[in-house]
C-alpha cells in the first residue's frame, strides 16, 4: 500500500574545519609561508573576522574548497527535478528501475491539499493507491522481469512519488542555491528543504552562513514586481534566529 512520507534532511559529512580550509585557500595565495605553517598559524586563532572580510571582497572562488553533503528522504520527483538544475553539485538518486514498489511506494502529499481536510486526504491517499496498482499491474503483464519490467512499469507513478537522494554542494554553490530556493517566491516543498538545510550549515559553520538565504538578507529584493513583499519580515527572522544562536551558546 502506498504511503505517505515527511521531508527529512541530514547532514551526511562535510570539510573537517571549513572555515579554517577557506582561510587557508585566501592566505595561500598572498603568502610565502609553506602550506604547514600556514595551518598551524589559522588553526591557532577564531577565523570569522578573516571570512567576513573575503565576503566583503567579493573573494568567492576560494569558498568553494568546502562542501557539505545532504542525505535527503521523503521528497518527491517534483523536487527532483527543481534540484539537478543546479548544475554545480553532485548527485545519487534512488532509481527507481532498480527498486521495485510492487509492496507500495512513498509518496507525498502537498500542505495545500492537506488544508482541505481529512476528505481530501483520503480522496488523495485512494489516488495514490490506486496508481500503485496499476503499476503492479504492469508489473505482472510484463512478466516480473525485475529491472526490465521496472523501468516500464514506473512510467505510470506520480510526481508525488517519494524519492531518496545523496547531494553535495560547495559553500559557494550553497550560498546561490539558499539565495534562490528560501525566497519565499520558491516552490513549497523545495523552499522547506533549503530551509532544513541551511539549518544544518549554520549549525556547523556560523561563519559562512550566517548572511547566507534569500537575495533580501542582503539589499533590495530581485523579483521586482513579482516581489512578496516580505524583505523586512526575512531580515527581522533571521535576526532572532541569530540571536538565538547566540544565546544557546
Amino acid at each position: 500500500m502506498a504511503e505517505q512520507k515527511k521531508m527529512k534532511v541530514i547532514l551526511i559529512r562535510h570539510t573537517l574545519s571549513p572555515e579554517e580550509t577557506i582561510a587557508l585557500g585566501a592566505k595561500l595565495c598572498y603568502s610565502k609561508s609553506t602550506i604547514e605553517n600556514l595551518t598551524e598559524k589559522i588553526s591557532e586563532k577564531d577565523q570569522s573576522a578573516f571570512i567576513e572580510k573575503l565576503k566583503s571582497m567579493g573573494h568567492e572562488s576560494i569558498f568553494e574548497h568546502a562542501s557539505f553533503t545532504f542525505g535527503i528522504e521523503g521528497v518527491s520527483r517534483v523536487l527532483l527535478a527543481q534540484l539537478t538544475r543546479h548544475r554545480l553539485a553532485s548527485f545519487s538518486v534512488q532509481s527507481q528501475r532498480y527498486v521495485s514498489y510492487e509492496s507500495g511506494f512513498g509518496y507525498i502529499i502537498p500542505p495545500n491539499i492537506e488544508a482541505l481536510g481529512s476528505e481530501a486526504v483520503r480522496k488523495y491517499a485512494e489516488q495514490m493507491n490506486q496508481i500503485e496498482s496499476w503499476y503492479v499491474d504492469w508489473q505482472k503483464q510484463l512478466g516480473n522481469l525485475g529491472e526490465k519490467t521496472n523501468e516500464d512499469a514506473r512510467f505510470v507513478l506520480p510526481n508525488a512519488c517519494e524519492t531518496r537522494i545523496l547531494m553535495t554542494m560547495n559553500v559557494r554553490e550553497l550560498w546561490h542555491f539558499f539565495s534562490l530556493r528560501m525566497c519565499n517566491r520558491a516552490q513549497w516543498e523545495i523552499r522547506t528543504m533549503a530551509e532544513q538545510m541551511h539549518r544544518l550549515c549554520l549549525e556547523t559553520a556560523p561563519a559562512l552562513f550566517a548572511d547566507a538565504g534569500p537575495a533580501c538578507l542582503k539589499g533590495r529584493c530581485p523579483e521586482g514586481e513579482k516581489s512578496c513583499g516580505m524583505a523586512e519580515a526575512k531580515r527581522k527572522e533571521r535576526r532572532i534566529l541569530l540571536n538565538r544562536g547566540t544565546e544557546e551558546q
